[in-house]
């Protein structure tokens, strides 16, 4: 397989003892005309061996969905632009610091849910406690995703919600390639797993396997990886 790694990525990581191989798949730009499992199939199917597990970015999973808009469909309410003043602003995604992903939450999770959760983060945080926000809300809201100026085009002018049923897809397409499905949201920071097409990979390891996100975080354009084990044993 003849396929390089990202600029500053590596290309194989250890696990345990044992080495990966991480094999960033370039796609097109996927729109929502795109059928997910007819574009995974299409890219990894030439390069597939045994007992490969394949990772699919959640966005393009979420974009094929038509859960990605741009932000002039978007209208931010009051209650958008003022929660938006507290949200936190993080260098490597915009998360719910825009009012038009704010705007998104309010509407996937509900007003008095989003309230609920901005009151809870409230009265823990100064405990230390960190993350209630999202565990409240749910729904995938931290999953939600707005522009930013790395983002490839038209996508860096839109605002976009987590997949509708990432298990489902993860299945369907396991269905498809008789692989190991993995529907993951990573950046620089971490690694959530949103879908899988069966507990048999752990989401520890698919942490580990991403913990450097060998995707990248900017105009890479490869939104799906092969990961396949390369030895066992190493030391």
């Amino acid at each position: 397989m003849e396929i390089t790694p990202n600029l500053g990525k590596n290309l194989h990581i250890e696990i345990d003892n044992d080495r990966y191989a991480r094999f960033p798949i370039r796609t097109h730009v996927i729109n929502a005309t795109d059928d997910i499992s007819d574009v995974v199939k299409k890219y990894t199917e030439p390069h597939l061996e045994e007992n490969d597990i394949i990772f699919i970015s959640e966005k393009i999973v979420a974009i094929s969905q038509g859960r990605a808009f741009h932000i002039d469909e978007i209208k931010p309410g009051r209650l958008a632009k003022l929660l938006v003043k507290f949200v936190h602003k993080s260098p490597y995604g915009i998360g719910l610091g825009s009012e038009w992903t704010m705007e998104l939450a309010i509407r996937e999770a509900g007003a008095w849910r989003i309230l609920l959760g901005a009151f809870i983060a409230a009265i823990t945080k100064p405990f230390g406690i960190k993350g209630m926000f999202y565990k409240i809300v749910g729904k995938g809201i931290n999953a939600i995703d707005g522009p930013c100026d790395y983002t490839i085009p038209p996508y860096n002018n839109y605002a976009k919600l987590a997949p509708k049923d990432p298990h489902a897809v993860a299945n369907k397409i396991k269905n498809l390639l008789n692989k190991e499905i993995i529907i993951i949201d990573a950046n620089d920071l971490g690694v959530n797993v949103l879908g899988k097409s069966s507990d048999s990979v752990s989401d520890e390891f698919c942490q580990q396997v991403f913990r450097d996100n060998p995707l990248g975080q900017t105009n890479e354009q490869t939104p799906i990886c092969i990961i396949r084990k390369i030895e066992k044993n190493i030391q």
